[in-house]
């Protein structure tokens, strides 16, 4: 009986992490180059106790662990905003971008210029080139960015946008701000990814589908509450016969 109740509390413990996941999915519908992370389960058997003494064969029990949390980083959508500072990634690549902690990844290519000149995210992290961060004169104007990451002013040339890929993108891991980190040093991305200048990459968020897990998560949750609310009677159940016996 005990053995129940903990296999059922490791699936609501799993369930509980799913539903976080689906909630952040669905915070982030609107989010620029957002990539929705999705839940993996494993079945977790017990070691099982060995002696020949036993009447029957040992039972495996087996438990709910988390997988983990992959990162689906199948493209968005793609929306032209006319912007000359927007761009949109295509392909497999991530453009690198300068935070307090380090170097960061993102797909995220809504860009502006900031007081002291630098092409910076809207979060306000330096976007960086081949050379180091981007950055402007005072009196340069007419900025554009080329499919291949060239950005130029009326000035000429100020670098080339950073685009580097992964062997294993769906491992990166989430800092906030719509930035990545990894644990694996990234390669150019050289033809496996260009840019899309003047526009955005959308989420990749599907809401009707987490809409639909959500429903399921909810179904599964209850039922496991069920179950273990059953149990937790039958064990009171049992100890009142057996004291009325006593």
């Amino acid at each position: 009986m005990e053995n129940a109740l903990l296999v059922g509390l490791s699936r609501q413990v799993a369930l509980g992490r799913e539903l976080d996941v689906i909630a952040n999915n669905l915070a982030n519908v609107s989010t620029t180059g957002f990539k929705a992370r999705s839940s993996r389960f494993a079945e977790y058997l017990m070691p099982q106790a060995r002696a020949d003494a036993f009447p029957s064969q040992d039972r495996g029990i087996a438990f709910v662990v988390d997988g983990g949390m992959p990162l689906d980083v199948t493209s968005g959508p793609i929306e032209r905003t006319g912007n000359p500072l927007d761009v949109a990634v295509k392909g497999e690549g991530f453009l690198v971008v300068q935070t307090p902690g380090g170097e960061r990844y993102t797909r995220s290519g809504a860009m502006q210029i900031d007081p002291t000149g630098r092409l910076v995210t809207n979060d306000g992290y330096p976007v960086m080139g081949d050379a180091g961060p981007v950055v402007f004169g005072p009196r340069e104007a007419h900025v554009a960015i080329a499919a291949d990451g060239t950005v130029t002013s009326d000035q000429g040339a100020r670098g080339k946008l950073r685009l580097v890929s992964f062997a294993n993108p769906h491992m990166l891991k989430s800092e906030g701000a719509n930035v990545y980190s990894a644990a694996a040093q990234p390669t150019p991305a050289g033809t496996a990814a260009s840019l899309e200048p003047g526009s955005l990459e959308r989420s990749n968020v599907k809401p009707v589908v987490e809409m639909t897990r959500l429903m399921e998560v909810q179904r599964s949750y209850t039922g496991v509450a069920n179950m273990i609310g059953r149990m937790d009677e039958m064990k009171r159940s049992t100890l009142s016969k057996l004291a009325d016996v006593a």
